[in-house]
């Protein structure tokens, strides 16, 4: 058993209770002002520090298997840890592509191996492959990327996504960029070499007409569906208006808190998919978060390499690493007023196992899986350079000074962060999804 004393604790409700939280066999089973330490095997002293429910990122690149130079399972889930994810939902896009119920076994058996955290993937829709679609298991849903991907990932054309709405219950999460409207504009501006010109050729309008596009079958078919990325106030406006009760959106810290005027501080490191906005989208995009129009957070998590981000645009690839600083990021808007501490916890973690119907996630209660965080609110920290988990070696958040970092990560009721040391000998559980 384990005991967590004393620490100001963030109950379903939103309200904070000071006391303490005993969990047995992965399971929190009580939670008491004071609960006697007899029989406890492990003692937490969590005086002045809060009490959160792990946080849940929805949306991660961690290229295993074919792309382990940037990333792989182990070291993004050290990252997790760190950053008080205690679970993540990972895309398609490896290789070879989470396409079939094999390539989907071969992460599950990978992720088993080698993650500190719980885990869960994708499966990736082509235009050939809806009998995959429709009977591969486990996985949180079918990724479609409209735009910004090439091969056979890219299901651009109404077409070919209509069958894939048409047919099975699954939630389907899209990238929703228009791909056409990106190719033509990539000939208009082929001959820049400014990175800050990737924010014009994948446009604002490139976004809203994928958005569109993929809200329009989603209500022919009453298909659930999911807006990753959410990067642009006018689809925020557009889902304002024209938002089913089957219909949810992320948006990313990057999105949030970062604009177009970061290309010149970052050049390439500032490029990603959808790209960085104006400063007035930043405001808008805001406004629907605290609204409900946007129901969770995602970091997008996509590691590459500097040498790769070196390379000179439109050499360079698109993405930026996310997963250890993205609740800190939004704790120190929170301190700062922007928002609080409670809508942080449940954007980040109560909002997504909700959304993606993840059992006993997201809530600090009896019953629940005791997949927590302890984090101080009270201290500082730079986001450094040297300090980093991901593989890729660097932040475009780096120099930020933020609060609410992680003390101590709790994954299924073992200690798998502790001020600065891991333990690597946890491993995390694929996570289950309700139909």
């Amino acid at each position: 058993m384990l005991l967590i004393r004393q620490s100001r604790i963030l109950l379903p409700d939103r309200e904070f209770f000071i006391g303490d939280v005993l969990i047995e066999a992965g399971k929190i089973v009580r939670i008491a002002s004071e609960i006697s330490d007899a029989d406890v095997s492990t003692i937490i002293d969590a005086t002045g520090l809060t009490l959160l429910p792990g946080a849940i990122d929805p949306q991660v690149h961690f290229r295993e298997p074919g792309l382990e130079h940037k990333e792989d399972l182990y070291t993004a889930s050290r990252a997790c840890a760190k950053g008080g994810v205690t679970s993540f939902l990972e895309m398609p896009n490896t290789r070879p592509l989470t396409t079939t119920q094999a390539a989907l076994d071969d992460k599950l058996q990978r992720a088993a191996q080698k993650c500190l955290v719980n885990y869960g993937f994708f499966i990736g829709a082509t235009p050939e492959n809806l009998p995959d679609l429709l009977t591969a298991t486990p996985t949180c849903g079918t990724k479609i990327f409209m735009g910004s991907m090439h091969g056979p990932l890219l299901v651009s054309v109404e077409e070919q996504l209509e069958p894939i709405f048409a047919k099975g219950k699954r939630l389907i999460a899209v990238h929703a960029e228009d791909q056409q409207r990106i190719s033509d504009r990539k000939k208009q501006f082929a001959s820049i070499t400014d990175p800050a010109i990737h924010s014009q050729i994948q446009d604002e309008q490139a976004a809203l007409n994928a958005t569109k596009l993929a809200l329009k079958l989603s209500k022919k078919y009453r298909r659930r569906l999911h807006i990753l990325h959410l990067s642009t106030g006018i689809e925020a406006e557009f889902l304002r208006e024209d938002k089913p009760s089957w219909v949810t959106a992320e948006v990313t810290p990057q999105h949030l808190l970062l604009n177009t005027e970061a290309y010149a501080k970052m050049g390439t490191l500032a490029q990603m998919n959808p790209p960085l906005r104006s400063p007035e989208n930043n405001d808008i995009l805001w406004k629907a978060l605290l609204d409900g129009v946007i129901d969770f957070i995602a970091t997008d998590h996509a590691p590459h390499t500097l040498e790769e981000k070196a390379q000179g645009y439109p050499n360079t690839p698109s993405g930026m690493p996310g997963v250890e600083t993205s609740l800190p990021l939004m704790l120190t808007q929170a301190m700062q007023g922007r928002c609080s501490v409670a809508q942080v916890s449940n954007w980040m973690s109560g909002a997504v196992a909700k959304g993606y119907k993840i059992p006993n996630k997201g809530a600090i209660a009896p019953g629940y899986d005791a997949d927590l965080v302890l984090v101080d609110l009270d201290a500082y920290r730079p986001v450094l350079r040297e300090e980093l988990q991901t593989k890729c070696g660097w932040s475009p958040f780096e120099g930020w000074n933020l609060t609410g970092w992680p003390v101590v990560t709790i994954v299924g009721g073992q200690v798998v962060y502790d001020r600065g040391k891991f333990n690597t000998e946890v491993r995390g559980k694929a996570l289950s999804f309700e139909e």
